[in-house]
């Protein structure tokens, strides 16, 4: 089910498991993301992880992969 982006600011985002890409290769300029409920993404930067993170729908999140993917972003 794909959450409405108005859920996504009620989601709370204390018990999520962040991650960064393996391609980080330990630099510390990197984003990290976060699985939200319904399938959106949470995405923050590895620098600042005290500020609110940008948070995105699943259908969102899927047409910014699809756009890096195709190499358009």
């Amino acid at each position: 089910m794909n959450a409405p982006k108005a859920a996504l600011h009620d989601t709370d985002l204390t018990g999520l498991t962040w991650r960064k890409s393996s391609a980080s290769a330990g630099e510390h300029e990197c984003v990290e993301i976060a699985e939200l409920p319904g399938g959106g993404r949470a995405v923050r930067d590895s620098k600042n992880p005290e500020r609110a993170p940008l948070c995105f729908t699943a259908s969102e999140w899927a047409a910014f992969r699809t756009g890096v993917i195709a190499g358009e972003l």
